[in-house]
């Protein structure tokens, strides 16, 4: 029986990552996979931000937030970019993790106090020097100035875009751009001189 060369999906590419050209079919299971295959990078890099950097339940925000949009839990409209949808589905999907990693924290406290005294743990190895000023320079800004200024400046989203992840008002959300930038320049310079 002669064999048949089984080619790959093809990975179609549409203009900003909507759901579909204009006037052509919606985004089949396979597209739809495909386009998570495209933005996979950057939704990653999103998650591990709104995990605060923990790669371990930025791989598990991932996965469930995968698993609604290809289960259809969460449904992608034409009102946005779907990478801009898809940020927001991670976002939320993190603060699910989040709310249930703190109740699971706050019985096993209690726990503890019942049952031993604290636990010690090891400190984390230091980082470049630059890099650490960095870090505890944007670790003082609030939480919303932190996503903001993530989404716009590693992520490459515009002001808007990041508004509608956020689910804030665009007025907003360039105020807290604009306020995150001048006080991370202001921590930095400061440490500079210091």
């Amino acid at each position: 029986m002669p064999s048949v060369l089984q080619l790959p999906l093809p990975i179609h590419t549409f203009p900003n990552l909507r759901a579909s050209p204009p006037g052509e079919r919606p985004l089949t299971p396979n597209d739809l996979r495909d386009t998570l295959a495209l933005t996979h990078p950057h939704a990653f890099a999103w998650a591990m931000r709104c995990c605060r950097g923990d790669r371990s339940e930025a791989e598990d925000v991932l996965h469930d937030s995968y698993c609604k949009v290809l289960d259809g839990r969460a449904r992608f409209d034409d009102h946005s970019t779907f990478r801009t949808w898809l940020f927001g589905v991670i976002r939320r999907t993190a603060l699910e993790h989040s709310r249930w990693q703190w109740r699971s924290v706050m019985r096993l406290e209690r726990w503890w106090h019942h049952t031993a005294g604290e636990v010690q743990t090891a400190p984390p190895p230091e980082p470049d020097e630059r890099v650490a000023q960095l870090h505890a320079a944007l670790t003082r800004l609030s939480v919303r100035q932190q996503e903001m200024l993530h989404l716009v400046f590693y992520q490459e989203l515009t002001v808007q875009e990041a508004a509608d992840i956020l689910g804030i008002p665009v007025g907003t959300a360039r105020t807290h751009y604009e306020r995150g930038k001048a006080r991370l320049r202001h921590r930095l310079q400061g440490d500079q001189y210091a």
